[in-house]
């Protein structure tokens, strides 16, 4: 994420891992893990990162876009975001589906959870080359990983533990609307088939091995 900054340039921000950004009254956020704070006027905004990989960047914008960011695809919910013609770049690659929708130089944003739910929707297996998909498989599959977030936002996201919140330091509920991941072994909302979990690519993938034939 950035700030457009007065002067012209951005500010940078990458959470990565663990990093949080909160918002609070002033000297509220106490955690040992705060490495940055900024007055923001009546409020502060709170840098926390646990495992110290997230950053702030002071930087060049290029076309409203900061310089390090150049490289990174489009994410669904832009408003210029061509769900045809990502679907085609999409199906120039041979690597497996699932990390295609992981590689931020093709789509941004979708990440691990919600590229194994989009699937799930979509039927396909995460295994399958992505240049094998027929055109309308790859665009399905980019409309329900916009349809998926969108439904993970209304509900605050997807919090595990107190790393996932959101700047008001809440946890969201979407975990309990999850219908692939983390769900091994437990029967499918569609078919009732147990859910398998599989390796693809060095990450773990949930799917139906019944409704995801695709």
């Amino acid at each position: 994420m950035w700030f457009t900054l007065s002067d012209g340039n951005a500010l940078l921000i990458h959470l990565r891992m663990s990093g949080q950004m909160l918002v609070a009254e002033h000297g509220e956020v106490t955690s040992p893990h705060l490495r940055i704070r900024a007055d923001m006027g009546d409020v502060e905004l709170d840098f926390v990162d646990q495992r110290t990989f997230g950053f702030w960047q002071y930087t060049q914008l290029i076309d409203g876009v900061p310089q390090p960011a150049m490289h990174i695809a489009p994410d669904p919910f832009e408003s210029d975001f061509d769900v045809r013609e990502t679907a085609r770049a999409m199906r120039r690659r041979r690597s497996p589906l699932k990390s295609v929708l992981l590689n931020q130089e093709v789509v941004s944003g979708i990440g691990s959870i919600y590229a194994d739910e989009a699937m799930w929707a979509a039927r396909l297996k995460p295994w399958r080359s992505a240049k094998t998909m027929r055109q309308r498989d790859a665009e399905a599959v980019l409309d329900a990983s916009r349809e998926v977030m969108a439904r993970s936002l209304e509900q605050g996201g997807t919090s595990f533990d107190a790393l996932y919140v959101n700047v008001n330091g809440a946890s969201g509920y979407f975990s309990r609307s999850l219908n692939a991941y983390g769900q091994a072994g437990k029967p499918c909302a569609r078919c009732g088939s147990p859910i398998k979990r599989v390796v693809v690519g060095g990450r773990s993938s949930y799917f139906c091995p019944t409704c995801q034939v695709l």
